[in-house]
């Protein structure tokens, strides 16, 4: 069987492979492709699709290719553009994920009132991050106003790592529950330790590999076959690295793209593009995964309360804070709304989900199927309106950026 999955998807990824223009046109999304394909073979389908894998695996292949899109996003984005502005970015992540948290807490405070406060506020924490894989067909797009695009690709790339050592103190209560009285110590140590620890490793590494890379060039020491792992060899470097120093690997593999694009221009494209291929590759997996294992699961077991509360996180819950924290700036209502509407959950969620079931809470199952069923609405939901949210707003043209002051 083992044989028979490996078969199965690699022939996916070959078929998506040599159709991937043609699928991108049509009003899906890749990992919708990948997740209706991992549901169809898996046990819930046809069955061929073996789905006996460690939950450390799954979790690991999740934070991998996140950290690869996220690398790589980052690495392409336009510093000029983000600087100009950096104000839509900073209002989405200071007053508009704050306030999605606590509409969430409250929301699920509502409609599950068996669950305890922590484990509603973790709940809202674990479906607060946006995610870079889903949103890559809107971030991409040049139909897009460029300013709304850099901003959402940052606020994808830096919420994740905010969340994190939210998430990593909730569980630490619940695990230790003496340590309540000092949570809101807790997390903001871990926020102040892990965003610090991992904007220096990131800067760092990209630093040091853009001058190493730049003697190579300059020598020509890169054979063309090596050359399409350094970037992604460089993008996990950063990425492993600053856990072991205390820091967040999210944070360190956004900065570090960040630095990596400014630091090294001459031949970014070149080597960016290659690194993209091996993400999208390894989030092409992780969603099949997800369709072949978790779906399935989440369909048998989801209530009417999971839906709801899914239903919220997508909408009100997420695009409510958007328009608070876009008070004032100079984009339509329209424009609002495409913001509110494309933050997508996934990987990042996925990676959260695991570490939850990991820590063995008394709720875990009810959070985790929530959770799940949130990723399994957005897959399917911004996998189809994505591209023709951005035809019938912006059209198929090229958008010039919009200021923000």
């Amino acid at each position: 069987m083992i044989y028979l999955s490996i078969a199965i998807l690699f022939a996916i990824i070959f078929i998506y492979s040599i159709s991937s223009r043609a699928i991108e046109k049509l009003p899906i999304n890749g990992a919708l492709f990948f997740c209706i394909l991992g549901f169809a073979f898996g046990p819930y389908g046809f069955g061929f699709l073996e789905t006996n894998i460690e939950v450390e695996t799954i979790r690991l292949l999740a934070e991998m290719a996140l950290a690869l899109i996220l690398f790589t996003d980052a690495a392409n984005t336009d510093l000029k553009v983000l600087m100009k502005s950096i104000g839509l970015p900073r209002r989405l992540l200071l007053i508009g994920l704050p306030l999605t948290i606590l509409f969430g807490m409250a929301a699920g405070m509502v409609l599950m009132p068996s669950l305890m406060l922590l484990e509603v506020a973790l709940l809202a924490t674990m479906l607060s991050p946006t995610d870079a894989a889903l949103g890559k067909s809107v971030v991409t797009s040049p139909a897009v106003p460029m300013n709304i695009r850099e901003g959402l690709t940052v606020e994808s790339g830096l919420n994740d790592g905010i969340c994190v050592p939210i998430v990593l103190s909730l569980l630490t209560v619940a695990i230790h529950p003496h340590l309540a009285d000092s949570i809101g110590r807790l997390a903001v140590a871990l926020l102040v330790k892990e965003i610090g620890i991992g904007l220096i490793v990131g800067i760092a590494s990209a630093y040091v590999g853009s001058v190493l890379m730049g003697i190579a060039h300059k020598r020509h020491w890169l054979s063309p076959s090596w050359k399409q792992l350094t970037v992604a060899a460089l993008a996990l470097f950063s990425f492993s690295l600053a856990p072991v120093a205390g820091g967040s690997g999210f944070i360190a593999s956004f900065t570090g793209g960040l630095a990596f694009g400014y630091f090294y221009k001459k031949h970014k494209e070149e080597m960016v593009i290659s690194a993209e291929g091996i993400g999208d590759s390894l989030s092409l997996v992780a969603w099949v995964v997800f369709g072949a294992g978790v779906v399935g699961q989440v369909l048998l077991t989801v209530t009417i309360e999971n839906v709801i509360y899914a239903i919220l996180s997508l909408t009100v819950l997420r695009m409510v804070p958007v328009y608070i924290a876009l008070w004032g700036q100079p984009l339509g209502f329209a424009e609002k709304s495409f913001i509110g509407w494309f933050g997508p959950r996934g990987l990042a969620t996925i990676v959260f989900v695991i570490m939850t079931l990991d820590a063995h809470l008394p709720s875990a199952q009810a959070v985790s199927a929530t959770a799940a069923c949130t990723v399994f609405l957005s897959v399917v939901l911004h996998g189809l309106s994505a591209n023709p949210f951005v035809r019938m707003l912006f059209g198929t043209k090229p958008k010039q950026h919009q200021q923000d002051h």
